[in-house]
């Protein structure tokens, strides 16, 4: 329980919304008519140009700096996760086809990864990549507190992939603390932020609780140059962000819909705070205080 003082609270605006054409339309394919536009995995490129993914339409988005949207590829699945690697390279979690590949310039998706072993993964959902190349992935699938067997993955560059933990309800968004010591996992069905301390070895140990959530749970997870912990908390539109030793230091307040799932800093300064208000297809920016930690994907 914590005891000192109420988190700051800083404002959201609006930046740009998904345009009409790009909503269900009579032009829609049949299968895709009826779904509602739910957009997650926002990710920078090195021009500024920012990347979501809508999950039931199976696309990705690219939005220019002045909040210019246009579709980057629409494919048969379920994109909720998307990084660039140091390379330049466009990732994918989609809940249905694993770990893919975009080809920007084809318009088109490539299988990367798409099971451990001879068995598919329940339901990619997010994933982020390590200063030395590896990327680290959840496998939330249907988990939650009755099955509590949703996975985290660490894939190397030399093609091993390594079964970090698989006790998980419900594991979601990902980040590194600044030393990459240690993972902080997005625990959404038990409300809370989990730490998992890493090494080379591949055996996990110790696993604790970085942060007890309420209500839902957290989404989308962020962090900024002085080891705070950025959290999203869909359904109460609220993004917290807390101290490296879990203190609630601010609360931003969406100024629109209450599915704020997901977040990447932005801006030459980084220290605009870009906010996915998911289910009404905005994109929410704050300034923050302190700036984002640069991510290898984003290099």
């Amino acid at each position: 329980m914590y005891f000192g003082a109420p988190p700051k609270l800083i404002e959201t605006e609006i930046f740009t919304t998904l345009p009409d054409k790009f909503r269900d339309t009579e032009k829609a394919s049949a299968s895709k008519r009826k779904r509602r536009t739910f957009l997650e995995g926002p990710s920078f490129d090195r021009a500024g140009n920012l990347y979501c993914v809508d999950i039931p339409m199976g696309r990705v988005y690219r939005i220019s700096p002045r909040g210019e949207w246009e579709i980057v590829v629409e494919y048969d699945g379920e994109p909720n996760g998307l990084k660039i690697d140091k390379d330049g390279r466009f990732f994918i979690a989609d809940h249905r086809n694993g770990i893919l590949l975009l080809d920007e310039k084809a318009g088109k998706v490539i299988p990367f990864l798409e099971g451990a072993g001879k068995q598919r993964f329940k339901g990619v959902n997010d994933l982020i990549f390590a200063k030395n190349g590896d990327l680290y992935f959840t496998d939330q699938g249907q988990t939650g507190l009755h099955d509590p067997t949703g996975c985290v993955y660490r894939y190397t560059p030399a093609g091993r992939l390594d079964c970090l933990i698989s006790t998980i309800p419900s594991p979601n968004g990902l980040v590194f603390n600044v030393r990459e010591t240690s993972l902080l996992v997005a625990v959404t069905r038990a409300n809370a932020v989990w730490r998992i301390p890493l090494d080379d070895t591949g055996v996990t140990s110790k696993v604790g609780l970085f942060v007890q959530l309420f209500s839902a749970g957290p989404d989308g997870l962020a962090l900024d140059e002085d080891g705070n912990v950025v959290v999203t908390h869909p359904g109460l539109g609220i993004v917290w962000v807390f101290s490296k030793r879990g203190e609630p230091l601010y609360q931003v307040k969406s100024c629109a819909g209450e599915m704020t799932t997901n977040i990447a800093y932005g801006g030459e300064d980084r220290k605009t705070l870009y906010i996915v208000d998911s289910a009404k297809g905005n994109i929410l920016t704050a300034r923050m205080p302190v700036a984002g930690k640069l991510m290898y994907s984003h290099a």
